[in-house]
């Protein structure tokens, strides 16, 4: 077998804790434990291994990273391999010290998410008084002169405020605003039925977006990524299953997408028990949905397998129990009625202002829910 190309992004879930509770969190339904993480050296180590591999670029992710004390350390080791660093965080927590911490162990770019342009709704949908402190570390990332990027997930509760976000990031000194319509998937799949939008609210995020993008221009640059129950076109999940990235998770195991543990039937690998050169070329893992062989039905004949990879294996398990179907977001799956039945369900009436009619992820006060309530 032809050794596959070797990847250049890594996706390090360096903690599942968090302060946040999102509905839409990607995170497994089962977290990693805090006394299961890989330690700062097991993460130098897997760097370094990255490095050799042909890793150019990682995000220190989670969970929260700045929950973990060490991650100064850890983005040195980073540093030390040649590898660029983002931090993708909440910003909670993101002081000035911390910062000037980071920034000297060779941090490079930082990714601060958002819910909402609103902070009442903001700190509703995360389910943490949190958007203050947003706010906090946008300007403690400008202060340190690195480039700050906006991650929004869209979803029903906020798409028709996507002007006010795109508005909140230029005005926070945002470079970069990544609107990326919800994938359902971990917690979102279990609220989907709330999260779900509207064709219509679709329809005018999309133009909103173009819209602004045009006065923009130069300014800041905006990602648009495209929803997928509702196009009839399936997206090419990762550049392709172990193709391009890699995701660590926080015990060591090791991922072709950070979702692919969801997938029953997938012999996980772990950093601890065997090399990460030997994980990403000859692992079944990272094989079994490699390339276009494995294909049948429509995708095997399809003109666009070399684009789209036949979608997603773990949208395809979620939606079908069979992760080897095409994706039913495609157009051209015979299981596609039941992305367009998901589609069609949505009501034009807005969401109710209740945070308790979502599944919050990690354990959340009783107490507050019944105040916002």
């Amino acid at each position: 077998m032809t050794s596959p190309p070797p990847p250049w992004a890594l996706l390090a879930e360096l903690t599942h804790s968090c302060p946040l509770h999102c509905p839409y969190c990607s995170n497994p339904l089962e977290l990693v434990r805090r006394s299961r993480e890989l330690s700062a050296e097991e993460w130098a180590d897997v760097l370094r291994q990255a490095a050799e591999l042909g890793v150019v670029h990682t995000h220190l992710s989670g969970g929260e990273p700045l929950l973990r004390p060490d991650l100064a350390a850890i983005v040195a080791a980073a540093e030390s391999a040649g590898i660029y660093t983002q931090l993708v965080t909440s910003g909670v927590g993101l002081s000035a010290p911390r910062m000037s911490a980071l920034a000297s162990a060779g941090l490079r770019s930082v990714q601060l998410s958002v819910q909402h342009a609103d902070p009442a709704a903001s700190d509703r949908i995360a389910g943490h008084r949190s958007f203050a402190a947003k706010e906090r570390a946008a300007a403690v990332v400008r202060d340190a002169e690195l480039p700050l990027g906006l991650n929004v997930v869209l979803h029903r509760d906020n798409l028709d405020a996507v002007g006010d976000i795109v508005d909140l990031g230029v005005a926070w000194g945002a470079e970069r605003i990544e609107l990326a319509n919800v994938q359902f998937y971990g917690w979102a799949l279990r609220n989907r039925t709330a999260l779900l939008p509207t064709r219509d609210q679709l329809s005018r995020a999309r133009e909103t977006v173009e819209s602004r993008r045009k006065q923009l221009a130069g300014t800041a640059e905006l990602v648009w990524v495209v929803p997928d129950y509702f196009d009839g076109v399936a997206k090419p999940c990762m550049g392709g299953w172990g193709a391009v990235s890699l995701t660590v998770a926080p015990d060591g195991g090791v991922l072709p997408c950070p979702a692919a543990g969801a997938l029953p039937d997938l012999d996980v690998p772990n950093v601890r028990d065997r090399s990460l050169e030997w994980i990403w070329n000859s692992s079944p893992a990272f094989n079994l949905y490699r390339g276009t062989e494995w294909m049948s039905g429509p995708c095997g004949g399809c003109p666009r397998r070399e684009t789209d990879f036949g979608g997603c294996r773990c949208q395809a398990h979620a939606l079908t129990g069979d992760a080897a179907r095409t994706d039913p977001a495609c157009a051209l799956s015979p299981d596609h009625a039941l992305v367009r039945a998901l589609a069609e369900a949505p009501s034009d009436d807005p969401p109710p202002d209740d945070a308790r009619r979502y599944v919050y992820r990690g354990p959340r006060p009783a107490r507050r829910e019944r105040s916002r309530g």
